[in-house]
This record gives structure tokens, sequence and C-alpha cells, in this order.
């Protein structure tokens, strides 16, 4: 039984979107700061839908290469529990992100083949969680989002960095129970793996991909 799994679900742009993440029993929420993505939204948007998650369910804000300025504007204007760096910042700034804001940082590392795992360590030393995703194509516009999974048996018996880590990259209610159980991944991330559309989300998928990864 995998009831200890923990899963964040990324992308959400609505309040039904937030309550259907609540209610299926997320632990993190994610929201897009990224104008490329489908599922950006503005620092009022989020705000207002911030307001709408309950006590315990963290709040994360996903970013991309984000200098001080926006990072400034962005956490005044938006209650945020961590900051996810979803871009190409070196472990150098992770650790100024983390001192400025004072704000856990989560950092996503992107996996191809194994000369990817090296970084890693590199990050934890510095981050407070990993989030290890499926990098993204050349020529992508998205760092993120992309529906890509990765050879999950990379990570096969590596489940022991220094610091919490999040498993993302083309996950669905399908394929999640599987992903778990050949990481040992304790936290999944979704984002497209719930949508009906492109960046709309479909509360009935949320509820099975939560269940699935908890089976």
């Amino acid at each position: 039984m995998s009831h200890g799994i923990r899963v964040k679900i990324c992308g959400l742009r609505t309040t039904a979107d937030v309550a259907a993440a609540a209610s299926a029993g997320a632990s993190y929420v994610g929201f897009v700061f990224y104008p490329k993505s489908p599922r950006n939204v503005s620092f009022q948007e989020a705000n207002a839908l911030a307001a709408d998650v309950p006590m315990g369910v963290a709040k994360v804000a996903l970013v991309v290469n984000a200098d001080d300025a926006f990072l400034d504007a962005l956490t005044a204007a938006v209650p945020l529990d961590i900051l996810q760096l979803h871009g190409s910042e070196t472990p150098e700034r992770v650790a100024e992100v983390k001192a400025r804001y004072g704000l856990p940082v989560m950092k996503a590392v992107g996996i191809a083949d194994a000369s990817d795992l090296a970084q890693i360590d590199a990050y934890a030393a510095v981050a407070d969680q990993l989030l290890i995703d499926a990098k993204p194509p050349k020529n992508a516009d998205l760092p993120g989002g992309n529906g890509l999974a990765f050879d999950w048996t990379l990570l096969a018996g590596r489940k022991y960095w220094t610091v919490p880590w999040m498993l993302a990259g083309g996950l669905t209610p399908d394929n999640v129970a599987e992903a778990v159980r050949r990481t040992g991944a304790t936290q999944v991330d979704v984002s497209s793996g719930v949508e009906g559309d492109v960046g709309v989300k479909d509360a009935s998928l949320i509820a099975s991909f939560v269940t699935a990864a908890q089976a």
C-alpha cells in the first residue's frame, strides 16, 4: 500500500481546479508563472486562488529563470509556501533564492539518461526538495508540462538523496502506480496528465490520479 504518497497537482488556473485538487487529497497545488505556458496565471489570479487553498495544502509557485525583481513582486502579491525553480538555475542561484525569500525551494532537474543524474547531488546540497522531471526536448517552449516520461529505471535504488524528491514527467492515472513502484518515489507531480484539453484540468482525472498514486 502507498498511502503515504504525496501528490502535487500543478498548473491550476480556476477555483474549481483548486477545489478538485483539495478534495482529491493533494498535498501540494502548483501555480505556473511563465508566460509561454498555457497554464500561466497572473499574480492577481494566483492571489485569489491561494485564498481557496485549504490549510495543510502547500502552495507552490513554478517559475523559470526568474530574476529578483520578478520574485520580489510575486512573493509580495501571492501567499506562497514553496518556490519551484523550473529553469536552468544554477545551484548558486538556488541558494540565493532560498536565502533572499526565506521560503523552501524546490529545484526541478531534467533527466534523459544516466549522465543527467550527477547534477542531482549538486542541487540536493542547496535545495529543500527536488523535482525529478523528464528533460524537455530540444527547442521545446516549455521546461516542463510536456507530458513526457523518462526511463524510470534510472532512479531505481536511488531513493535516498539527502532531501525529499518528487517524481514528474508524463505521469497519468494509468501509469502513476507503476512509476511509484519502479522508482520508489514517495511524492509525485502531475500537470498535463490530469487535463481534458491543454491547460484545462479535469476533476475526475485529478481524483483518479490521486487514488491511483496512493493505491
